[in-house]
């Protein structure tokens, strides 16, 4: 276990605006920061950070919490792992009681395979550097293929050993389970229940995560056995789907967001290449399709990509495919081809950075307009042909969901293709109205030459109170006012010095709260107020009870800001915000809490009356019944409302 100490240390170090900008582009809104939630699919942002307050709150799907939280749920981190997380960022020592034998066999199976394929990466790194075949072979062939040590110790590349069981050997004499290490693809079982090595003699590519834990490996063999596959890579499992992953994204991060750019790449040695000759800002598809999943990851950091392709004709064309996608993600992509059969990792291990930097910057093209050259190229004169690149250039503009974008490109690409604008809108419609017919469509489009457009479908913020009685919303209310307020002075009190939360609390005393979450932190207020304190903020959103933390998130976060547009001083706008009139605030909750309940027991007498025959009982019924109508008259006219008779 870690230390409260130093528990309490790391949540004062991490802000989390740098938490969560490690993993989403965040833009600044009034007082809070936005960007598209990495919980759920989104193309108008609703994920809000609020740095005074330390939480982030997703008013689309309703994820909320702190720093650790956030970890947690985007990495799939245990508590101590998160806290490990953030206790490495802010460089903070993190000192742990030795765990109990029980704790060490509690681990799930992720955390096991996370294990497993770390060491494996500590493996693979010694042997390259340390062991005299990893020298011999690995490295040189690293470094003949012109990288520097900087290079390959950052990507931390290895080398496994050509012996049959050298992985395995070591793995199980540092106690490392079978199961795991068949799990994670590091050893194949044979149908004799033998095993060996996966990645036996091959220089080696670990794929980290965007917390830089290893999640899998992609192994280069080094012979020239065309019965060999030249890449063997991990297999599917609980911590590594390479639909989802993108090699080389750790460390392009914060280069993608400084550039607001995304250079995508095929291979590994094409990530490395361009790493040394500068260019950071790149990711790599590791050779496979690209997928929903990987766009999506990028378009946490950009809305930028460019495509470095090597020149073959026939994975040019197999890309133009699966680039559609990025344009029906939203994404502005732009390509860009390497002459003479040269891909980055060649063309930069030829003429240098310098020139590399320069040919990327001179020769990018819009991924339409590079499409459209291509496609005309191969159909020469050919009428049939130009015809079907049309309808394919006209397919790929329909996936923009930018409709000032798709009218530029309409427009520019009229003159590429030589055919009249109005008949390019008319077939841009066709696909359009194709497209709303589909029953999984993800919006309904909207013919080009009309200015408004529906956008995408999204979550609805409101619906997260669906289900919530007008009971539990009233003392939710005077939760909030607790959570914001309750330190803040009751300032139109004689003595203003008085805090907000023990006055709201001592007119509550004949009031009793329903639901668990809101009684559970008006209990932690008396606890505190006991004391003569009053509990941070932190003591709600850290709570190990997620029903009081989410309450916490949700009551403490804001949905509106005051758009900066609205300035007093032009236009001579002023609008109040609710901390300037606490004392209608407080005394408003309160009143309206007590005449709710007041209410439940004019409506349960009023029930019971309906089944009641002993004349006694009635008459003791309606005398209750009639004071409590005079105290929901009194308690009305307090909140200047008029009770209907």
């Amino acid at each position: 276990m870690i230390k409260q100490e130093v528990v309490d240390k790391i949540l004062d170090a991490a802000r989390i605006e740098e938490v969560v900008g490690d993993f989403v582009d965040l833009k600044k809104r009034g007082i809070s920061l936005i960007g598209l939630c990495p919980f759920h699919n989104e193309k108008t942002p609703s994920f809000n950070v609020s740095v005074n307050k330390g939480i982030y709150k997703c008013f689309g799907c309703g994820a909320g919490g702190d720093s650790v939280r956030f970890v947690m749920e985007h990495e799939k981190y245990s508590y101590p792992e998160a806290l490990k997380y953030l206790a490495q960022k802010y460089h903070i020592e993190v000192e742990e009681t030795e765990r109990t034998p029980e704790q060490v066999a509690a681990q799930d199976k992720r955390e096991s395979l996370f294990i497993v394929t770390n060491w494996a990466g500590k493996f693979f790194r010694e042997t390259l550097w340390e062991n005299e075949e990893g020298r011999t072979i690995g490295l040189n062939y690293f470094k003949e293929r012109g990288y520097r040590e900087d290079i390959i110790r950052k990507f931390e590349l290895g080398y496994s050993p050509e012996a049959w069981t050298a992985l395995y050997d070591r793995a199980k004499a540092e106690g490392h389970k079978d199961e795991f290490l068949e799990t994670a693809g590091l050893i194949i079982r044979k149908d004799d229940g033998s095993v060996y090595d996966r990645f036996r003699g091959r220089v080696m590519f670990p794929i980290h995560n965007l917390t830089g834990r290893i999640l899998g490996f992609g192994g280069r063999t080094l012979k020239t056995d065309k019965k060999s596959p030249k890449y063997v890579n991990s297999p599917e499992s609980e911590v590594y789907h390479k639909s989802d992953v993108l090699y080389g994204l750790y460390f392009a991060k914060k280069p993608i967001l400084d550039a607001d750019n995304c250079y995508l790449v095929e291979g590994y040695a094409d990530v490395l290449s361009m790493h040394q000759a500068g260019v950071e800002n790149v990711v790599a598809s590791s050779g496979t399709s690209l997928t929903i999943g990987q766009i999506r990851l990028i378009s946490r950091y950009t809305k930028h990509v460019t495509i470095l392709y090597d020149g073959d004709e026939a994975g040019i064309k197999a890309s133009l495919r699966g680039t559609d996608m990025l344009l029906e993600e939203g994404l502005d992509v732009k390509v860009l081809l390497f002459p003479d059969g040269n891909d980055p990792d060649s063309y930069v291990q030829r003429y240098g950075s310098a020139a590399f930097k320069q040919y990327i910057a001179e020769h990018q093209q819009d991924f339409i307009f590079y499409k459209t050259h291509v496609l005309l190229r191969d159909a020469g004169n050919d009428p049939i042909k130009r015809a079907e690149v049309i309808h394919e250039v006209v397919a790929s503009i329909a996936l923009i969901p930018d409709a000032i974008k798709a009218s530029i490109f309409v427009r520019e690409c009229s003159s590429l293709l030589e055919i009249e604008e109005r008949l390019l809108i008319s077939e841009l419609n066709k696909i359009r109205i194709g497209q709303a017919k589909k029953p999984d469509r993800k919006q309904d489009p909207v013919p080009l030459q009309h200015k408004e457009h529906t956008p995408a479908a999204k979550s609805d913020p409101d619906k997260a109170e669906e289900g919530i009685s007008p009971d539990a919303l009233q003392e939710r209310e005077i939760v909030r006012i607790l959570l914001n307020y309750g330190n803040h002075s009751a300032t139109w009190e004689s003595n203003g010095d008085i805090p907000i939360a023990p006055l709201l609390l001592s007119g509550l005393t004949d009031i009793s709260f329903d639901d668990p979450a809101c009684l559970s932190v008006i209990n932690i207020y008396k606890e505190y107020i006991a004391r003569h304190e009053l509990p941070e903020e932190r003591v709600f959103i850290t709570h190990p009870d997620r029903h009081i933390a989410d309450l916490a998130i949700d009551l403490l976060a804001i949905k509106y800001s005051i758009s900066p547009n609205w300035n007093d001083e032009k236009r001579k706008i002023y609008v109040s915000h609710e901390s300037e009139r606490l004392e209608d605030l407080v005394y408003g909750a309160i009143y309206r809490l007590k005449k709710r309940k007041v209410e439940q027991q004019i409506f349960r007498i009023r029930e019971e009356l309906k089944a009641e025959t002993d004349e006694t009982n009635m008459e003791v019924m309606l005398a209750n019944y009639q004071k409590l109508k005079d105290v929901s008259k009194l308690i009305a006219d307090k909140l200047g409302t008029i009770v209907i008779k």
